[in-house]
């Protein structure tokens, strides 16, 4: 196993009975790096994750994480799982200390960096209150300050900003980047794309428990065509004879100076400017022409199919 790799995943499948949630899944993910691990739900994410965790055996293939098969790293390893669990009773820091207890910290030192972690998260006027008593946003902070307190090599997030407002998630997404840069590396499972966009370096896409996809954030949305958005006093015949236009949507008649609004999907590879250079030697009356770089979402929908859209 090369030492830049943190986790590596080679032919693992999982059945249940004759159902097959994960089949024959290879992917690796580098030390120090941010993987997003996207698919819909039910599309295998929370299978392999507990297949990481050792929670779960394979039905076929090997896990090796941090260099080591088996379960003897789990105490490197951190987790926040969609469904969260605290105990309600506990104050914020014990639910701290007690959770870096499982995973070997002394129990001085873990008090020690929760309530410095609580602080640093705004909650440090809420560490001694019970976790039923914190606002949903509050204790999932805490439920993520548990995962991290231990300080793991790799973190694991399973749909980590489920439920938290836009505040939140950007201080959620500050917390992911800062895990990378101090060296630790990050696989978190989602099914919402702009949050893997905005963090991801590299990703990998399941669908109904199949990889479809395994690279870098560019690569990915590589798989989709560009688009194209021409407005002016011109028919759709004429959009459609520009070179490289693949398909022709009407949107309708344009606001402001009118003629009609159409949205274009190029050929692979093509370029728009040739479009625009074409529109103007064919003297084509083009009030508005805006390219459109294709997002993680419109790969999603082409490397899967369709079928999530």
């Amino acid at each position: 196993m090369s030492g830049d790799i943190a986790l590596n995943l080679k032919g693992v499948s999982k059945s249940y009975g004759d159902f097959h949630a994960v089949s024959d899944l290879s992917f690796s993910v580098k030390r120090g790096t941010i993987c997003g691990f996207l698919g819909p739900n039910g599309a295998g994410k929370t299978s392999t994750v507990r297949m990481i965790l050792g929670l779960s055996a394979p039905t076929a293939g090997e896990i090796t994480v941090l260099g080591t098969q088996g379960h003897r790293v789990m105490d490197r390893i951190g987790f926040l799982p969609e469904e969260r669990g605290l105990y309600r009773k506990m104050t914020a820091v014990d639910a701290i200390v007690f959770l870096a207890g499982l995973k070997g910290v002394k129990a001085s030192v873990a008090r020690k960096r929760a309530l410095d972690m609580l602080e640093q998260h705004g909650l440090g006027a809420s560490a001694h209150k019970q976790i039923r008593n914190l606002s949903k946003g509050m204790s999932q902070k805490v439920q993520l300050i548990a995962c991290l307190v231990h300080e793991p090599e790799l973190v694991i997030l399973d749909e980590p900003f489920s439920g938290l407002d836009p505040v939140n998630q950007q201080s959620l997404e500050d917390v992911i980047r800062g895990i990378a840069a101090r060296g630790g590396t990050v696989l978190f499972s989602t099914h919402v794309m702009p949050h893997a966009e905005r963090l991801c370096q590299d990703v990998v896409m399941l669908s109904k428990g199949r990889k479809v996809f395994e690279g870098t954030l560019k690569q990915a949305c590589a798989a989709a065509p560009r688009r194209l958005d021409i407005e002016g006093h011109l028919s759709e015949a004429d959009v459609r004879a520009l070179p490289g236009v693949r398909s022709v949507e009407d949107l309708g008649v344009a606001e402001g100076e009118g003629g009609r609004l159409y949205r274009c999907e190029l050929d692979p590879g093509a370029s728009p400017h040739t479009a625009l250079k074409a529109a103007f030697v064919k003297g084509l009356d083009i009030t508005r022409f805006e390219a459109r770089e294709p997002t993680l979402h419109d790969a999603f929908i082409v490397l899967t199919g369709g079928a999530h859209a």
